[in-house]
């Protein structure tokens, strides 16, 4: 009588080394991405021991309440009119010719009420707890598009370029050492002429 065949069987032994080479495979060649956040300046937990003096001329005080209502400097604005308000603001240059304070690049008004130059000028942002995130977020937009379109003009008067794009360029890790040594300087010297002080306010009722 012929012998019967086995029921043919799979070497299952080396399976949980190949499944574990499979879990390592993908775990270096996957990319996971990551947000970035907003950069934001927030209050302190605690006082500063030394009292810092702001005058409040150079404070710019936004708020939103839970319907989406913008109130600038304590008087109703459209958030059309809000990017044009702040760069009034940040670009007033208002400190007085020859003193240390006196903005030499600025273009605004001059006006003695309002900002002495840029360093001083802080943006303080106060929202609504019931306030609408996209609200939330397009205010932010606005408001850090002040920003960038002055560094993106003093950038054009000073390199011929706008700053978004050297900052993009000086960001990106494909970007060669050498020019991003380059472009380093470039985008350090006109964040200082224009440094982002966006302060923001614990929220509360609005």
């Amino acid at each position: 009588m012929p012998r019967r065949k086995g029921a043919p069987e799979v070497n299952a032994g080396s399976m949980a080394d190949i499944a574990f080479l499979l879990l390592i495979f993908f775990l270096v060649t996957t990319t996971i991405e990551t947000d970035a956040g907003l950069d934001r300046m927030l209050p302190p937990i605690e006082p500063p021991e030394t009292d810092v003096v702001i005058k409040q001329k150079n404070i710019f005080t936004v708020s939103i309440n839970k319907s989406g209502q913008l109130l600038v400097e304590e008087e109703l604005m459209n958030l059309d009119d809000l990017r044009n308000a702040a760069i009034a603001f940040l670009d007033n240059g208002g400190a007085a010719a020859g003193s240390p304070e006196y903005c030499n690049y600025c273009q605004g008004k001059r006006d003695a009420s309002s900002s002495d130059n840029p360093q001083k000028a802080i943006i303080s942002l106060k929202n609504d707890r019931e306030t609408a995130y996209k609200t939330y977020i397009t205010v932010q937009n606005e408001l850090v598009g002040a920003y960038n379109d002055l560094r993106n003009r003093e950038a054009r008067r000073l390199y011929n370029r706008d700053f978004t794009e050297m900052e993009s360029e000086y960001l990106n890790p494909e970007t060669p050492s050498s020019v991003r040594d380059e472009l380093k300087e470039k985008v350090k010297r006109i964040q200082e002429l224009f440094p982002q002080k966006l302060s923001e306010a614990e929220t509360s009722k609005i």
